[in-house]
């Protein structure tokens, strides 16, 4: 799955945010303006004349990829599983996918050198997708679907069980990323929910051991 949504070839900051993706994920944030301009095919002023910096340029296309999760957990007309399974699916497709881990090599290989860039970073990326979420599931603790709960907690727990340890598995073992499979995330997200249900709950009820 592409990082970034489907990019419109015709529009000019379209494919240079689409170019500039991809440069990022090839060569890391040394990249030169004139790369991106090239596989863009544009003039390096016309991508000048849209992104002033290297450093801006690395925010807008960071912003786009954290906007299109934060899509996945609108519509307050369903119930929070189905926000929960929807956001799950579109956040590990992104972080799990080749695009984004190599993006997320590229990020981390560079921020001792840019450390202005692992700012830029988080206050557009997961800083959003946190702050969003701890929206959605503070509303579902108010609203008695989850139990009462530290919300910045319930947060990043659910956000680590979604890509933590599956992330670094393939970022340093080598080997390629799985396909997307709505049912992990449906393990995973029936796990959490059943964690945070509020007592005696009959949406989220645990597993009974058998009787031996």
């Amino acid at each position: 799955m592409a990082l970034l949504a489907d990019h419109d070839p015709t529009d000019c900051r379209s494919r240079l945010i689409q170019a500039a993706t991809e440069v990022f994920i090839d060569e890391g944030y040394r990249a030169s303006i004139e790369s991106v301009a090239v596989r863009a095919g544009v003039a390096r002023q016309t991508l000048y004349n849209h992104f002033p910096s290297k450093a801006e340029l690395f925010g807008e296309v960071i912003k786009l990829v954290t906007a299109a999760l934060l899509i996945a957990l609108d519509g307050n007309d369903q119930g929070l599983r189905e926000r929960l399974l929807r956001f799950g699916i579109a956040f590990r497709a992104k972080a799990l996918s080749v695009e984004g881990l190599g993006f997320y090599r590229a990020l981390v290989a560079e921020t001792k050198r840019f450390p202005e860039l692992a700012a830029t970073f988080y206050r557009t990326g997961p800083a959003q997708t946190a702050a969003r979420l701890r929206e959605v599931l503070k509303e579902a603790m108010d609203c008695g679907e989850l139990r009462p709960a530290d919300a910045d907690f319930a947060s990043v727990t659910l956000l680590s069980m979604l890509v933590g340890a599956e992330r670094s598995h393939y970022l340093l073992s080598g080997e390629p990323p799985p396909e997307p499979d709505p049912a992990r995330v449906a393990q995973i997200v029936d796990c959490y929910l059943r964690a945070f249900a509020p007592e005696a709950s009959p949406f989220y009820p645990v597993p009974q051991r058998s009787a031996p």
